[in-house]
C-alpha cells in the first residue's frame, strides 16, 4: 500500500529529485496494535534533516494523519516508511526552485523473523568495506544507501545475519542495518556518529532510558578492540527494537543483564 502526497498511487516522475539524486530522507516507523511507535521521535528526526538538507517541510499535521491511518490497518505489528524527497525538478544538481515536497507513504508488514531474533540474539560478522568520513550527511537517513547496499551485499555473500562496520578512521559506527551498544561493568558504549552513520531512533530511545538507569553513558570513537571487550552487546532499530549479540565472529558474549532491564521499560516513557 503506497500513497504519494496522501493520493493511493504507485508511480513517481522520473523527474523527482528522489530519483535522480536521492535528495531527500525518510524514517521506518514501528506499529504495534494501530499505534505508531516513538512518533515524535521519528517526527523530531524529518523535520531536523529536512532542515539541513534545506528542503522545504511539508504539513506535519497531513503527514501524521496519514501515518496514523495506515497505522490502524495493523492489528498486530507492522511497519511504515516515510520517504520525503525535495520534488521534482530540471537537470543539474541546483534544487533552486524545487519547492513542491514530496511525502511518500508505505505499509509493509512487521519482519517476523525480528521476533526470534529478539529471543535467541543473532552472531555478527565484520565487514570489510568500510563508511567513508562525511560530516555534511552524518546521523541523517538521507536517501543516499548506496554503501549500505554495498555492505548488505558483503554480509549477503559471507552468509551473516548482520555486520559490524567500521569507518575510514577504523572507528566503530554501527551494523549494515542497525545501531550498536555494549557495555563494560556498569559503563555503556555507544559510537557518536559525528562522521558516519545514522542516529536512529531507537538508539536515541534507549539513550533517553538509559539515562534514568545507574549505569554511566559514554559516546565517542571506539576500535573493533574496544567493542570486543564488552562484557554484553546490543543491536537497535525501530523495527528489531532491541537484539543481543551472541557473538562476534569468535568473540562470545553471555550476558544481557542490562538488555533485560531495557526490555522491561521499552515503551513504558
Amino acid at each position: 500500500m503506497a500513497f504519494i502526497n496522501s493520493q493511493k498511487q504507485r508511480e513517481l516522475a522520473i523527474t523527482d529529485r528522489a530519483i535522480q539524486y536521492g535528495d531527500g530522507c525518510f524514517s521506518t516507523i514501528g506499529v504495534k496494535q494501530g499505534k505508531l511507535l516513538l512518533w515524535r521521535f521519528h517526527l523530531e528526526r524529518l523535520q531536523q534533516t529536512l532542515r539541513r538538507l534545506a528542503i522545504n517541510e511539508p504539513d506535519w499535521d497531513q503527514v501524521f494523519l496519514q501515518a496514523k491511518k495506515l497505522a490502524q490497518s495493523f492489528t498486530d505489528r507492522g511497519g511504515i516508511k516515510i520517504l520525503i524527497s525535495r520534488g521534482g525538478g530540471g537537470r543539474g544538481y541546483s534544487p533552486t526552485g524545487c519547492d513542491d515536497t514530496t511525502v511518500i507513504f508505505s505499509a509493509f508488514n512487521w519482519p517476523t523473523h525480528y521476533k526470534q531474533w529478539q529471543k535467541d540474539g543473532i552472531i555478527l560478522g565484520v565487514c570489510q568495506q568500510q563508511l567513508g568520513y562525511s560530516p555534511m550527511l552524518a546521523g541523517m537517513k538521507h536517501l543516499n544507501r548506496l554503501e549500505q547496499v554495498l555492505l548488505k551485499q558483503e554480509v549477503e555473500h559471507k552468509q551473516w545475519l548482520d555486520a559490524v562496520v567500521l569507518n575510514t578512521n577504523d572507528h566503530v559506527i554501527e551494523t549494515t542495518a542497525s545501531n550498536i551498544f555494549w557495555r563494560k561493568g556498569r559503563v555503556v558504549y555507544t559510537p557518536e556518529l559525528i562522521g558516519s552513520g545514522v542516529e536512529g531512533v531507537m538508539r536515541r530511545h534507549v539513550i533517553t532510558l538509559l539515562s534514568t538507569l545507574p549505569y554511566t553513558l559514554e559516546l565517542g570513537d571506539y576500535s573493533l578492540a574496544d567493542l570486543l571487550c564488552a562484557d554484553e552487546v546490543f543491536i537497535t532499530n525501530a523495527l528489531m527494537e532491541l537484539v543481543p549479540i551472541m557473538a562476534i565472529d569468535s568473540t562470545y558474549y553471555q550476558q544481557q543483564s542490562l538488555l533485560d532491564v531495557l526490555q522491561k521499560r521499552l515503551y513504558t516513557c
